[in-house]
């Protein structure tokens, strides 16, 4: 069993907190959108007014990527959000991260940096390898506690995710509790249970949808985005040339076959789309899949009016909606459409659940809301939809009751 903030005793201790931060950055370094911060506060906040002293690790970005910086900006934000100070100290471990959290009174914050500029939190370990990193054995002997609220990164088994749970008492954050609790008893939702399943991680929607199907967990799946064009390449569709390459551009020709033996298996349970839009003449046209292909050079972007219908009357009869995907390129005005007017109908839903990643973020840019739980993971909630495990709930569930041995540097 995962213990929560309402098992720990934090008044006047350490506590050590990994969230998940990593957020768009704007030209200039700042934050472009601050979503995933303001999920954190809750979990931050309690911590702070209950008096603990509060180290938080995060990270931002990957190697060599262009949002691989600085924590600084999460800083000030969280200073702004919180009621409570919040400082940052420009390592994440060693002397000086000691230091920063040793001067912490009671109801203040310290935000370690990047926890990825440390190489070793860029690799997967197991949890008991996890624990002897340098990250963990340097910063575990200054903590009391651990408070993992990164559930976004649930799905990793890297240091600061699972290492400090070998040697501290550890507590799932509000955020995780929050999570676990709606994406953990999904089978649980009234019927019937529809999934739907857009956007571009084809192999993960397959993943999720053969789990769905195969367990009685959903009565119907409905198809968009890449993997709509996947599904309809399965079926024997000839989206054109374009869609094609780019399907084998991303890695996803053997998922045809996944798709298809998925079809032989439940296809009457699977939807896909009955027409799609292309840009033609600088304009949004749609096509229906019976005029497919489309002219040379035309690739499918969305759904179309007549797909919109019909996935709409299937939610309209939904007591239960899990979405994960958009439904095309919705960065693109004229490729809005189909998401917009999806998620709209999801909304009506009594019970409508969103995954993470592209998902929250298309619900962000298009201004939709209204519904019961968007959750702040994209692998994470694929994963947890599956029933698959999560290293850092496996690591939180076997930690110890009381601090084990000091593993590192002397936090006295």
């Amino acid at each position: 069993m995962v213990r929560t903030l309402d098992d720990a005793t934090v008044d006047g201790r350490t506590v050590g907190v990994r969230v998940d931060v990593n957020s768009p950055l704007s030209e200039d370094g700042g934050l472009a959108d601050d979503a995933r911060l303001q999920a954190h506060v809750d979990t931050l906040a309690e911590l702070l007014e209950r008096g603990a002293r509060v180290a938080v690790l995060a990270h931002q970005g990957r190697p060599g990527g262009d949002e691989f910086a600085t924590l600084a900006p999460h800083t000030e934000r969280f200073d702004e959000l919180l009621a409570h100070p919040v400082s940052h100290v420009d390592v994440n471990y060693g002397n000086p991260a000691r230091a920063a959290i040793q001067d912490l009174d009671d109801g203040e914050a310290v935000l370690l940096e990047n926890t990825r500029f440390y190489s070793e939190e860029y690799m997967e370990f197991d949890p008991s390898e996890a624990g002897d990193t340098h990250l963990v054995t340097e910063l575990a002997p200054a903590l009391d506690l651990y408070v993992n609220d990164a559930f976004a990164a649930a799905h990793r088994s890297q240091p600061s995710l699972v290492g400090f749970s070998q040697h501290l008492p550890s507590y799932a954050g509000r955020v995780m509790e929050r999570e676990l609790d709606v994406l953990g008893t999904v089978g649980e939702t009234d019927t019937p249970r529809v999934y739907v399943l857009g956007g571009a991680k084809v192999e993960d929607s397959i993943d999720v949808a053969w789990n769905v199907l195969e367990r009685g967990l959903a009565d119907t799946v409905l198809t968009a985005g890449l993997v709509g064009n996947v599904f309809l390449l399965a079926d024997g569709v000839d989206v054109g040339r374009a869609s094609r390459e780019f399907v084998d551009e991303q890695g996803y020709t053997d998922q045809i076959d996944r798709a298809r033996d998925l079809l032989d298996a439940h296809g009457d349970a699977i939807r896909f789309p009955l027409d799609v839009a292309v840009e033609r003449d600088g304009d949004r046209t749609e096509v229906g899949i019976n005029l497919l292909p489309p002219e040379p050079g035309e690739a499918a972007m969305d759904v179309g009016q007549e797909t919109v219908d019909s996935y709409r009357a299937t939610l309209e009869s939904a007591e239960t909606v899990i979405l994960n995907g958009p439904a095309g390129v919705f960065e693109e005005p004229s490729f809005q459409y189909g998401t917009r007017a999806l998620y709209a109908a999801a909304t009506e839903v009594p019970t409508s659940i969103v995954g993470g990643g592209d998902t929250a973020a298309a619900l962000r840019r298009l201004g939709v809301e209204g519904f019961n739980h968007v959750s702040t993971g994209g692998g994470a909630a694929m994963a947890a939809l599956c029933d698959d495990p999560l290293p850092v709930v496996e690591a939180l569930e076997a930690a110890p009751d009381e601090r084990v041995a000091e593993t590192g540097a002397d936090a006295s």
